[in-house]
């Protein structure tokens, strides 16, 4: 008997996985180490803060070569200027450590205040029985969004009612995340449209989106950040660091605090939101937590190539230097701090790679059988010690021409983000590894920027 078109809208958008998990462990998720035999590099933490602040080797518009081009830096990388935010919007599904900066850390007793899973739990939160306030009241299968679409919902203060706070602290997070809220209403509307049951609508959905979320990290992100060659080995072949069983995952050090801290060095410090617009530095300008203004909305061709549209704004080449926004961070986003020095993003990558006792890039190298960068590569300042988070921005501009992870640092993101989705017993690598998107896509594939298209306010 051939199936009707109903019938084949549901077989599309169905996802065939099992009843969802308890997401958010109790006591927290654990961090280890990818690298335990490797002794810690114990830096002096002056040279950490020497290198971190307004002028040091971290300073990137300290950079000789600096430079503005009809508004843009004369360092673009190969990929658009939205990317490290997406890298970020996955960063905060999988990751929260809420310790203080400092140069210790009590690392047995750090604790993930998220799953280790890339499962859009800052999304949907514990549903519409459990968060309620996340969700239309008139129509609970779908999320909430502002009253016109083009902003999160909030609270008559301003506060983002969302499932993760810090996915408002800058503009470009928090229209990731509204796209991810439209989206979701719009598989809800494709559900119902084909007949899915009224108690099953928000199940189907939420299923669906974070499938085709972890396909994007699996086939459109990783491949751009890592090399479309290692990403193929390690789905093929497996990995040779991190391959945690089912229901055994953890978050290692040496990613969340060097490794996947390497979108700090693609941000620019201006944007442009839309067509002939301002350019804005990332802060004070589009800091966050607040009303998205007319003027801050964002046209997803300023920092997406999308199909049809002029290139977008590029990211910036990744070579160890964060832009001035970065090195001198202001008072909202860090809050109170008691060292001046704090108030730079490098400064706090320095500080916790030592506080964690992560080793030297040059160790890790040596161990994953790559040639280490030479002193001159990495910064004679170190002395053939380099901290592991710098050393892996080194080794991106001197191995991959800055525009992605060198072979260190895209081994250890690629097999981490894939390691986590085959030990995710709802992810569809473990439960469906031959499943493809079903969504509409504009090319051959389906990408990020379907699901923003698909994602884009009603009317925009």
């Amino acid at each position: 008997m051939t199936a009707t078109a109903s019938e084949r809208r549901i077989v599309r958008d169905h996802c065939l996985a099992p009843g969802r998990l308890v997401d958010a462990p109790s006591a927290g998720a654990r961090y280890g180490r990818l690298f335990p035999g490797l002794a810690p590099l114990a830096a002096d933490p002056d040279a950490l803060y020497a290198a971190g602040t307004p002028g040091g080797i971290c300073d990137a518009s300290h950079f000789p070569t600096r430079g503005m081009l009809s508004g843009h830096s004369a360092d673009d990388a190969h990929e658009a200027a939205g990317w490290p935010f997406f890298g970020q919007f996955v960063a905060h599904d999988i990751t929260a450590d809420r310790s203080p900066v400092g140069v210790q850390a009590d690392v047995v007793a750090l604790r993930n205040a998220r799953s280790p899973r890339l499962n859009l739990e800052m999304v949907h939160a514990e549903g519409p029985v459990g968060t309620p306030f996340l969700y239309d009241a008139q129509d609970s299968a779908k999320l909430l969004t502002s009253a016109d679409g083009f902003d999160l919902p909030r609270n008559w203060q301003g506060t983002a009612l969302i499932g993760d706070p810090r996915n408002d602290v800058h503009t470009f997070v928090a229209h990731l995340h509204l796209a991810f809220l439209h989206a979701h209403n719009r598989l809800v509307d494709r559900l119902r449209e084909d007949g899915v049951g009224e108690d099953d609508l928000f199940d189907e959905a939420r299923r669906s989106l974070t499938w085709h979320y972890q396909w994007i990290v699996v086939h459109d992100f990783l491949p751009r950040l890592a090399g479309p060659e290692l990403v193929r080995e390690i789905l093929d072949d497996g990995a040779r660091y991190f391959s945690p069983g089912v229901g055994e995952a953890y978050i290692p050090l040496e990613f969340a605090d060097a490794a996947y801290r390497y979108g700090h060095g693609q941000i620019r410090h201006r944007y442009r939101m839309q067509p002939e617009g301002t350019f804005y530095p990332l802060f004070p300008d589009l800091f966050g937590h607040g009303p998205i203004p007319p003027e801050h909305r964002l046209d997803w061709a300023q920092v997406f190539d999308l199909p049809g549209e002029a290139p977008a704004q590029r990211a910036k080449r990744l070579d160890g230097g964060l832009p001035a926004s970065l090195i001198a961070l202001p008072r909202e986003v860090t809050g109170d701090v008691p060292v001046d020095a704090y108030r730079s993003l490098a400064v706090r990558d320095l500080l916790r790679g030592q506080a964690t006792a992560l080793p030297s890039g040059e160790a890790v190298a040596e161990l994953l059988g790559e040639q280490p960068l030479s002193r001159e590569e990495a910064g004679p300042e170190w002395g053939g010690a380099t901290p592991l988070w710098l050393y892996l921005l080194k080794e991106a501009q001197h191995r991959a021409g800055g525009d992605r992870l060198g072979p260190v640092g895209g081994r250890i993101v690629a097999e981490v983000l894939i390691g986590l989705l085959r030990a995710d017993g709802d992810a569809y690598l473990t439960v469906d590894p031959s499943w493809r998107p079903t969504l509409p896509s504009a090319g051959p594939e389906f990408t990020l920027v379907d699901l923003l298209l698909l994602g884009r306010a009603p009317g925009a």
